[in-house]
């Protein structure tokens, strides 16, 4: 592994060599003064080297639980019937499908529409004859409009039934919100009556994560906090916002199930994926880097220092408490000292290289 990313070290600094200009005839080389390493801007560029100040920051153990993604039944939503009728036909049939609000989802004749629409027409040409004499026809015109929008008609329908003065036998009738269909509770040729539940949506833009804790794991949580997720097949972590905490008995064990809120804007996660959750406990203040600028090999564990403009050296630190993204300095470091975060190893690789031996070789903690 050291070696090939020697070689892509390498391999970037002969890239630097190849682009520059031809009247540069000096190569760009790696200088290398016993474990000091002296690079140029360019190479600093191509190796990825990013720098970190050392400070005081607040750092724990982390306690990972294995977790999974629910429905937030909070945002489950469900479209009944606006009217009575006959289904005439379903635009969406199976379940598990994701619709969007405004979405074509099933085809309505009703008695009752049609009267609705005879009666709007009516008022309509009334309207439009007799406005000049007496202005009451303006509120008939509202009042069977707002009708129509009652029962489930849009504005854009009800435009249309304007335009072309057509009553419509069958109505389609659209999707009033969004949302993953969990159940389908109506049939082609069904009749329907007013308030009749068809479908069962689950709005996914905000999950539940649960997890189960033992009594020993539950002091390091409680409503309210925020918590770190990290959803199976994703290598970010997500932060997500404890609401409830529900002690349960299971033979003989009592576990506490803990519930927080995820938010899923893109729908990315689906109800039923597996995740982790990370309680961070045993807080306290201390020096800290993150974990990717930590060398570890057979000598020990060791980071770079930026000593100068462009260079480095190595050395041995001493680490404590270690999470996923940060790990505690106990020696080797001071408050104020620069530290390489990305492109340490390639650092280490290419101080091997050149000097032909580990430069950590010889030292202890």
């Amino acid at each position: 592994m050291r070696v090939l990313i020697s070689i892509f070290f390498i391999g970037l600094f002969a890239c630097s060599e190849e682009n520059k200009q031809p009247e540069q005839t000096a190569p760009e080389t790696v200088k290398v003064v016993s474990n000091e390493l002296m690079l140029t801007e360019s190479q600093i560029k191509l190796a990825n080297i990013s720098t970190q100040v050392v400070k005081q920051q607040s750092i724990g153990q982390t306690l990972p639980v294995n977790a999974r993604l629910v429905t937030n039944e909070e945002m489950t939503e469900v479209i009944s019937a606006r009217v009575t009728g006959r289904v005439e036909k379903l635009f969406v049939k199976e379940s598990g499908r994701m619709i969007n609000k405004g979405e074509p989802l099933y085809e309505l004749y009703s008695e009752s529409l049609l009267t609705f629409q005879k009666e709007y027409l009516l008022a309509l040409e009334q309207y439009k004859t007799m406005k000049a004499v007496d202005n009451r026809y303006e509120e008939y015109v509202k009042s069977a409009r707002k009708k129509l929008l009652l029962y489930g008609l849009t504005d854009k329908q009800i435009d249309q039934l304007n335009d072309t003065n057509d009553i419509q036998p069958r109505i389609t009738f659209l999707a009033t919100a969004s949302g993953v269909v969990k159940e389908i509770k109506v049939e082609e040729g069904q009749y329907l009556n007013e308030g009749d539940a068809l479908y069962q949506l689950e709005n996914i833009n905000k999950l539940w994560v649960e997890a189960e804790l033992y009594p020993s794991e539950l002091q390091y949580v409680k409503a309210g906090d925020r918590i770190a997720v990290q959803v199976a097949g994703y290598n970010s972590t997500d932060e997500a916002i404890v609401t409830f905490l529900s002690p349960e008995y299971r033979a003989n064990t009592q576990v506490t199930v803990l519930r927080a809120t995820l938010n899923n804007p893109t729908s990315q996660w689906k109800p039923g994926m597996q995740a982790q959750v990370f309680l961070k406990h045993s807080v306290s203040t201390s020096l800290a880097i993150p974990t990717d600028a930590v060398i570890h090999d057979q000598q020990g564990t060791h980071v770079y220092i930026q000593t100068a403009d462009n260079t480095f050296v190595p050395r041995m630190v001493k680490t404590g408490v270690e999470n996923f993204d940060s790990v505690e300095i106990i020696e080797g470091l001071k408050e104020g000292e620069i530290v390489v975060v990305t492109g340490a190893y390639l650092l280490y690789s290419e101080i091997i290289l050149k000097n032909g031996r580990d430069p950590m070789l010889g030292h202890n903690h």
